[in-house]
């Protein structure tokens, strides 16, 4: 319930164009009757610092639709990648067993 009373209040101040900070958030919340724990109101206006809501709003489904315009080149690229990571990873097998002195089939 404390999450979504901040975060009800981190609206309205965006929306009234005012500063976000920890003391409007508990006011706001308090003003609504409702009890939260500082630390809450000091984590969102940390993490909101900075921020317009409002963009991140009007953005939220422009984030995801970008990587989907990769196409068959961003497939092909996380093959090589994948590719090179499984190879780099039979070599650290190979090494590791060197360094002891021996291997398991000497």
């Amino acid at each position: 319930m404390s999450e979504t009373a901040i975060s009800y209040a981190a609206l309205i101040l965006a929306d009234a164009e005012i500063e976000i900070s920890s003391d409007k958030l508990l006011s706001l919340t308090k003003a609504a009757g409702v009890e939260v724990e500082p630390i809450w109101a000091s984590l969102f206006a940390k993490a909101l610092e900075g921020k317009d809501i409002k963009d991140l709003l009007t953005n939220v489904g422009s984030v995801g639709s970008a990587p989907a315009a990769g196409g068959a080149t961003g497939g092909a690229t996380a093959e090589v990648a994948a590719e090179e990571v499984a190879e780099e990873k039979e070599e650290e097998k190979e090494e590791s067993d060197d360094d002891m002195g021996f291997g398991l089939f000497d």
